[in-house]
Parts: structure tokens; sequence; C-alpha cells
């Protein structure tokens, strides 16, 4: 009987052909797995963001249904919320005078366009209120955020600090704003996650996310500052970088969503292409280097005022020094590079002394130290701590909308 063809010893061995099924098991992951898998990693940081921001919300609304406030108008058209439901139903050119600041005029462009106008298509698309509308996206930018905020934290140094650096932001004591009809969720998703494309060489979706971040708010600048500084960084480290077209037109997109409506609103306004910060100015606001907050803080301790003040003098304190633990620790340039500008534009900014800690709320970086400290820690101290922080904010945050009379 034939034993079967002879066989070279120098041959190569013939596999037999693999099944399918073992073939696609060891195809490369898509980008559909990718985003599953990720967010799969962040289902805990993001149950635990979500049950500590429910828990300050009903805290909130429990409170304010005792003493007969609605805390859906408080959420949803309180201070700047009643300013953006009014651009998202009608649009810009309402120009109103203050009433108790002589020479003060109360104009709706100085609020960027990207969030009423979200909240705008999402009337369009729902039969919802502009009240509702408002919540629903704030809501949905919120949980953009953290995720955001735990991917930054998770390819910086690990899980673990990811998931502590989400549960400090949603226990900061301005935390509720997170969840009110306000820009701060909206841009920290944008800012957070135009970081963490930066990381990992996305320039383009770097550059996207920090335009639409330039819609969102002022201060939003701070993020195409920091494309700028990683931009700088990656071609003084690898020459040949030069010749990847993406850093440069990443690095210019990241500007225009802000540069074009400062120049729109400008123009807008009768002021040419700086009228914008005219605008600014009439409402009481301008970058006066901090000379107004160390005025303000100077009468705090000579005076007396509004428990809110204080508690935003301490706030301001411990940015400043958590700036420097995250200076010391060495992060990345972008990194540090936009929460500097951030606590820059809060610090030197002039007037709503009381709302300087909310225009902190995009600056997570500034946590990531305390976040570390926490993830090394014994759990004890971190159930302590954890818990003294939500215990502060919860009772903060129902003071803020339903007993301080203070603009946020």
């Amino acid at each position: 009987m034939s034993a079967g063809p002879a066989v070279h010893r120098d041959a190569a061995p013939v596999r037999a052909p693999e099944p399918r099924r073992a073939r696609q098991g060891r195809r490369r992951p898509g980008r559909t797995d990718r985003i599953r898998a990720a967010l799969r990693r962040a289902l805990p940081a993001l149950g635990l963001y979500a049950a500590v921001r429910l828990t300050g919300m009903t805290a909130m609304a429990a409170w304010a249904w005792w003493i007969g406030k609605h805390p859906r108008t408080l959420l949803g058209h309180l201070w700047d919320g009643i300013w953006y439901a009014g651009i998202a139903r009608h649009g810009y050119g309402l120009v109103v005078p203050s009433p108790t600041s002589k020479g003060v005029f109360y104009n709706d462009l100085a609020f960027f366009p990207l969030y009423p106008g979200l909240v705008r298509g999402v009337v369009t698309v729902l039969p919802v209120t502009v009240v509702t509308a408002g919540l629903l996206v704030a809501w949905a930018a919120a949980g953009a955020a953290a995720w955001g905020v735990y991917a930054v934290g998770e390819r910086l140094h690990g899980r673990r600090v990811g998931t502590v650096l989400v549960l400090l932001w949603g226990l900061l004591p301005h935390a509720i704003v997170q969840t009110m009809a306000y820009t701060e969720s909206l841009m920290t998703a944008l800012a957070a996650w135009s970081l963490y494309a930066l990381y990992t060489r996305r320039w383009l979706w770097a550059g996207a996310l920090a335009l639409l971040a330039g819609l969102s708010r002022p201060n939003a600048i701070a993020v195409s500052a920091a494309i700028a500084v990683a931009a700088v960084v990656a071609l003084r480290r690898d020459p040949d970088a030069r010749r990847d077209w993406r850093i440069w037109v990443g690095t210019a997109m990241a500007p225009l969503g802000w540069a074009g409506y400062v120049v729109w609103a400008g123009f807008r306004s009768g002021g040419g292409p700086l009228g914008y910060f005219r605008v600014q100015r009439l409402w009481g606001s301008r970058f006066d280097f901090g000379r107004d907050a160390f005025l303000f803080t100077r009468h705090l301790f000579t005076g007396r005022d509004s428990m809110a003040y204080y508690v935003t003098l301490a706030t301001l304190a411990v940015a400043l020094v958590a700036l420097v633990f995250l200076a010391l620790d060495r992060p990345p340039a972008a990194l540090l590079a936009y929460a500097l500008v951030l606590a820059v534009i809060a610090v030197g900014g002039s007037s709503y002394y009381a709302s300087k800690p909310r225009f902190l709320l995009p600056a997570f970086p500034l946590l990531l130290p305390a976040a570390v400290a926490m993830a090394r820690a014994r759990p004890r101290t971190v159930v302590v701590t954890t818990g003294a922080l939500a215990g502060l904010s919860f009772l903060y945050g129902t003071y803020l909308l339903t007993v301080a009379r203070v603009p946020m």
C-alpha cells in the first residue's frame, strides 16, 4: 500500500486551511469594537458619576419642593439658562439695560452659539419645550464629559485613576452646574475628547473637536492653546513631523470656531471685528489681570458677604494649589497648558466673582494629582474622603440653587 508522495526535508510544512471562524476570531478589532471595549472599561466610572449626580439633584429637588420652588425651573431656566433658552427660541438680538448698574447693557451676543443651537435642534426633532431640551442636551453632554475625563485619566495613569478622576469631578462643590442648562458640561466633553485625540495622535479629530469647543464658551480658547502647545512639542521632538500635514491642519482648525464667532458677533454688534469684547465690557466683564478679583478678596477679609463668595475664595485657592501640584507632576505639556489658560482666565477676569468656580469646571486636569493620591490610598481613606466631598457637594449645590441670591 502506498504511503503517499515523498516530502523534501527542507520544504516548508503545508498547513491545512483554517476554518472561517478561526480567521474571523483573529481579525483586527474595528472602530466599533474599540469603542465598545472603551465603553465597557468606563462603565464603572460612568455609573459612579451618574449615582453621585442623581443624588445631588435629588437632594436639591427635595429641598426645592419643600420651600415651594420647582426643581426643573432651577436647573433649566435660571440665570444664564434664561439667556440660552431665549437664543434657542428667537435667535440673537436681545439687549437689556441692567436694572441695578448704570451704563451696563446685557447683550445676548455674549453667549456662544453651540449650546442653544443644539437645544433648538432637539426642539425641532422632539415634542419637548426649550427648557426640557436644554436639560436633555446638558445631561447628555455631562455623560459624554464624564467618559472623556475618564478616557484622559485612564490614558495617563490607568483605569483606577480614571475612575477616581471622574468621581472627583462629579463631587466638586459646584458640580450641580454640570446638570444645569449651562455650557460647562458641553465644553468639558469636547475639550476632554480633544485632549484624548491628541494623546492618540489623531490631530484632525483634536482640531475638529477644539473647533466645536470654541463655539461653546469664551474660555474654550484653552483647548486651541493646548493643541498649539502639543504641535510645538511634537515638531521639536521629531523634525520629520513637519511633513505630517495632519498636525498643521488640526492645529489650524482648532481656533476657527472661537475666532469665527468672535468676529461674527463683533460685526453683528456694530463694533467691527473686535466688537465682541465691547459686548463683554458692557456686561461688566473684562480681563484685568486679577485686579478685580484681588479687590473683592480683600473685601471678604475686611467685611462680610454671602457664603457663596467665601466658598468661591476657597475654591480659587485650592485650584491654584492644585495647578502647582499638577505642574510638579510634569504632565503632558498640552494638559498643563489647557489647565493653566483656564485658571488664568478665571482668576484674571473681572466681575462675577461667584461664577469663577463655574468657569473652572472644565479644568478637570487640576484634579489629577488628587486622583492619583486617592487611587494609591487605603480603602478606608477613600471612603471617608468621598463621603465628605459628597456631603459638601450635595449641600452646597442645594444652597446655590435654592438659597443663594448670587449669579452663577
